[in-house]
């Protein structure tokens, strides 16, 4: 893995979470097509990193719910 992968997951991240109003970590892996948990981390930290991301539990404390920052 590299910084243009992680950046190109990350774009992908964002056109998904851009969709939709929020996420759980395993939906948003399967519809942006990302293939391991590895990688979608790896992008949420670089939108996190950009201020892009906002991060929730879930009410069961089980998953990572994210959306974008509006």
């Amino acid at each position: 893995m590299n910084t243009d992968t992680i950046g190109l997951n990350a774009g992908c991240v964002w056109a998904t979470l851009n969709e939709a109003d929020a996420l759980g970590t395993k939906q948003l892996k399967k519809i942006a097509k990302i293939k391991t948990e590895k990688d979608l981390y790896a992008a949420l930290g670089w939108l996190a990193r950009e201020g892009k991301v906002n991060f929730q539990e879930s009410e069961d404390g089980k998953e990572l719910i994210v959306s974008l920052v509006q």
